[in-house]
């Protein structure tokens, strides 16, 4: 397989290099995004944003705090702590500072992924490219040629060709699919992270105007 993929990019010609580069670019954002948002970036809301309730609940925002630190790096946490450290000081402050931090981590979680729908296209020009020179090499090169190399300069030109078009078609279609699925991913990571954040602001409104908290009404029932 490694020799196949060898000849693949020897057989297409210089130009292969540079189709070579846009598909180091497109993986690298790949797989960046795709560990920022599945690994770095992200929390598991549910049992998270629970614990966090629990602690408000009580009043303890200074654990509440401490249990944001256990993940410093998370999005949704960023927001939750900016939220918590304005607890004291009203409702206004509490919801300035979610609205704050919402938009500061908004685009940390967006952050290259748009760039893959450029690569495509790029990706599918540079492929162009390839195969147009790729071609007017080979049939330059054929009018001094004599006529028992001319086949073997053809397949020669043709296979350069048709490998430029298809690394660059195959980076292409991996850019948009990756496009898709992240976008997809980040989306709903911002959206989640809209809602409890106005979550949160609800609780500690809640707290400070001394209404009963659903998960105490519960446990009274």
């Amino acid at each position: 397989m490694i020799q196949s993929l060898a000849e693949f990019i020897q057989t297409g010609g210089p130009f292969m290099i540079v189709n070579l580069a846009a598909s180091a670019v497109a993986v690298a954002i790949i797989v960046e995004r795709t560990v920022a948002l599945a690994f770095r970036l992200n929390v598991n809301a549910g049992p998270f944003m629970d614990g966090i309730q629990k602690l408000v609940v009580i009043g303890d925002t200074d654990k509440a705090l401490k249990y944001c630190a256990a993940a410093p790096n998370a999005a949704l946490s960023r927001v939750v702590r900016a939220g918590l450290s304005r607890a004291n000081r009203g409702e206004q402050e509490v919801a300035r500072a979610l609205e704050e931090a919402v938009l500061e981590v908004s685009p940390l979680v967006s952050k290259r992924i748009g760039s893959l729908w450029s690569l495509a296209n790029i990706a599918t020009l540079l492929g162009l490219i390839g195969t147009i020179t790729g071609l007017i090499g080979t049939f330059k090169s054929l009018g001094a040629a004599s006529p028992d190399v001319k086949q073997a300069m053809l397949s020669k030109g043709i296979s350069e060709a048709m490998n430029n078009t298809a690394l660059g078609l195959t980076i292409a279609v991996t850019c948009i699919v990756a496009h898709l699925l992240l976008t997809l991913k980040s989306k709903s990571m911002i959206e989640e992270i809209e809602f409890h954040a106005l979550r949160l602001e609800n609780m500690l409104a809640r707290r400070s105007s001394g209404e009963p908290n659903p998960l105490d009404v519960a446990r009274g029932a």
